[in-house]
């Protein structure tokens, strides 16, 4: 006689990165570590995003498609696993294209150009008028990504959270529409770590702005990222009392170091004068160093072998493609677009 068990539905997560470049640091420790932590206790779908990649590089395709096996190699080489996470390619899935034609019917011009994240990211690439229709309809998009995979549980920055109100309006109003829940609301899943600052301190992480420590970054690469970054203009001397605040290399040391006690100590001597700047670049050059080393040699290893990653890719997105068809049918049946069924 065997025992019986309840099966104990996991929720959905979907998260994903967008094909414009390699991962870095910023990545690391806003998200990518997050993912393999909650691939063993959730349904987690990781979404190479290509097509959103393209919303604002049309005019330079290659940009996206030569960065999509160096995304899946980079999620790979950190501990994604295949066989716990769904690693799927956006454009290899029609049914996020037809669900984002759908909503964009439910939501206006106007709507979306008060989506403060689409509002910041608009100045911040400075369109002015001539922006990419893809781009104005991001918001929509990501609902077609959220909402064909049922996912209820979205990790995101505070920067990010208009979007997700932005999807579960459309989902009211689907479900309105439709006369039943067929659609899910979703919540958001905050990031632990803020937007990682750059080297010199003066703006985020990005790899638009080319000031980044890539996964990929060699030793020497990193050692010159590290002892060029801004700490305190004023702490010119070891013995001189030094500001923590917008010091980039403690807010590194905080975001990267294991030990947080000895990082609280490190940060009571610079306070009080008696620690250089030297030093601390040099600890934490140690600590970066020995975190990226095993990543950069599993991530040398994965994109060896193209044909592999290609195949993970594949068989993730048929998975998906499945999955979002189902949620697709449900739309169009709720729409009255289901004549052939």
């Amino acid at each position: 006689m065997h025992n019986s068990q309840k099966t104990i539905k996991k929720e959905k997560i979907l998260t994903g990165d967008r094909a414009t470049g390699q991962l870095h640091l910023g990545h690391f420790v806003g998200s990518l570590q997050q993912r393999v932590e909650l691939q063993h206790d959730y349904e987690q779908t990781v979404l190479v995003a290509d097509l959103q990649g393209l919303t604002d590089n049309g005019h330079n395709p290659h940009k996206v498609s030569s960065n999509i096996l160096n995304v899946v190699a980079d999620y790979l080489a950190v501990g994604i696993e295949p066989e716990k996470t769904t690693i799927c390619l956006q454009s290899a899935i029609p049914a996020l294209s037809e669900l984002t034609m759908y909503y964009s019917n439910l939501v206006s011009v106007a709507r979306l150009q008060r989506n403060p994240t689409v509002k910041s990211e608009v100045s911040a690439k400075s369109f002015g008028r001539s922006i990419p229709t893809g781009f104005l309809t991001y918001p929509i998009s990501q609902a077609a990504d959220i909402t064909a995979f049922r996912a209820t549980l979205i990790p995101v920055g505070e920067d990010q959270l208009p979007m997700i109100e932005q999807t579960n309006e459309i989902v009211r109003k689907l479900n309105h529409i439709a006369q039943d829940d067929i659609l899910v609301e979703c919540r958001p899943l905050l990031s632990k770590v803020s937007r990682l600052p750059s080297a010199d301190g003066k703006s985020k992480m990005s790899k638009s702005l080319g000031n980044c420590i890539f996964l990929s970054s060699s030793e020497k690469e990193i050692s010159k990222a590290v002892k060029s970054m801004y700490t305190d203009p004023n702490h010119l001397n070891i013995e001189d009392p030094g500001q923590i605040n917008g010091n980039v290399v403690f807010t590194y040391l905080d975001a990267f170091h294991s030990d947080s006690v000895y990082v609280d100590e490190l940060k009571g001597r610079y306070q009080t004068g008696g620690l250089g700047d030297g030093a601390t670049k040099k600890i934490l050059e140690e600590c970066l160093q020995s975190i990226l080393k095993p990543i950069r040699e599993r991530r040398e290893m994965f994109m060896s072998d193209k044909a592999q990653l290609i195949d993970i890719l594949r068989a993730g997105s048929q998975k998906a493609e499945e999955e979002s068809n189902q949620v697709l049918n449900r739309v169009k049946c709720a729409f009255g677009l289901n004549l052939f069924n």
